[in-house]
């Protein structure tokens, strides 16, 4: 078949909406400084952590960005310790094996950082699913289209033949400066309109809908 699905990772394949938000929110108090809104927290999911606390503490000093972002970590680390949940959302692990079952190459690009993605593939049981996974350790970060484009080098699969799955405007962004389709789902961070303006070319709103797209996409 010779085509690639990559997958961003948080409201994408898992529901990580209550983890981001609440270890922000704690890394903010960590800082004594008021907590950022949820609807502000979710607009910067998809980002690395340095661009993404510049834009939700801007009047932070910029001597104090490091600590933030780490307090940020400590505490998506200590709630994971707790035994907060990543879950995969319904559909997610059923689309991941057809796709490979129907020789599709599979990769991830996601903002997480390293640990993150290997935590996520192991806790899933993902590891032997994807052909490679590249992250906000890799190089810039979204929407940059560095993360992509490693994933095509990588795999020997050129931009005409590659999806980008995802469900921000940054995803949206990344496909769209890499010359891959921008494929977009409404379940995660962003709203429609948000994906929308990222330049998407489908939207999904259900797993059933993606996977009429990829197979649209793989006859293409």
């Amino acid at each position: 078949m010779n085509r690639l699905a990559v997958f961003d990772v948080d409201g994408t394949l898992v529901d990580s909406r209550r983890s981001i938000a609440e270890a922000m929110a704690m890394a903010f108090a960590a800082l004594d400084l008021p907590a950022p809104t949820y609807d502000d927290t979710r607009k910067i999911v998809g980002l690395s952590l340095a661009p993404a606390i510049k834009i939700l503490a801007p009047d932070l000093p910029e001597a104090r960005y490091r600590a933030l972002a780490d307090a940020y970590r400590d505490a998506f680390i200590a709630n994971r310790e707790r035994g907060m949940s990543e879950p995969l959302y319904v559909g997610a692990r059923e689309t991941i094996a057809d796709l490979k079952a129907q020789g599709w190459r599979l990769g991830v690009a996601t903002g997480k950082a390293r640990r993150g993605v290997d935590k996520f593939l192991d806790t899933h049981e993902l590891r032997d699913a994807f052909d490679c996974a590249f992250c906000a350790d890799d190089g810039p970060g979204k929407p940059h289209p560095h993360m992509l484009q490693l994933n095509m080098k990588t795999l020997e699969i050129e931009a005409a033949r590659t999806i980008m799955i995802g469900d921000t405007s940054f995803d949206m962004q990344m496909a769209r400066a890499a010359d891959a389709y921008a494929q977009g789902v409404a379940w995660g961070f962003h709203t429609v309109s948000e994906i929308e303006s990222g330049g998407a070319h489908h939207i999904a709103h259900d797993f059933a809908a993606l996977r009429a797209e990829l197979d649209a996409f793989a006859a293409s």
